[in-house]
């Protein structure tokens, strides 16, 4: 059984840095895209970051030049360095990723449980 799980949120002011990590685990095959997303209180889910096995990344417009995604193959993990937070970072964080488990020939959609991200003073 997959599992996805995030690490690393927390409390920070604004101005500061968090780094958040996800590892995925179990019958994994191969992994295409991995990627952040973000759901702050009443709104919708939104995709922060995303980045494919070969490396090119993509972002949101709102985090632009202060997150940075990484990924691990070998570990099938993935990371956002986030700096300069705004109070408007806060969300719950969600990794995803779209992968093959062994002995299927597709690729699926999972997610982690999620990691609170507060940015305040």
């Amino acid at each position: 059984q997959v599992q996805l799980v995030e690490s690393g949120g927390g409390l920070v002011q604004p101005g500061g840095s968090l780094r958040l990590s996800c590892a995925a685990s179990g019958s994994i095959s191969r992994i295409n895209d991995m990627g952040w997303y973000r759901q702050a209180p009443g709104k919708q889910r939104e995709l922060v970051a995303s980045i494919i096995s070969g490396g090119s990344t993509s972002y949101a417009d709102s985090v632009k030049g202060r997150f940075t995604i990484t990924r691990d193959n070998a570990k099938n993990s993935v990371s956002l360095q986030m700096n300069s937070l705004k109070p408007e970072d806060t969300a719950v964080y969600y990794c995803k990723a779209h992968l093959i488990e062994y002995g299927r020939s597709w690729y699926e959609a999972f997610w982690g449980q999620g990691t609170q991200v507060t940015v305040s003073s």
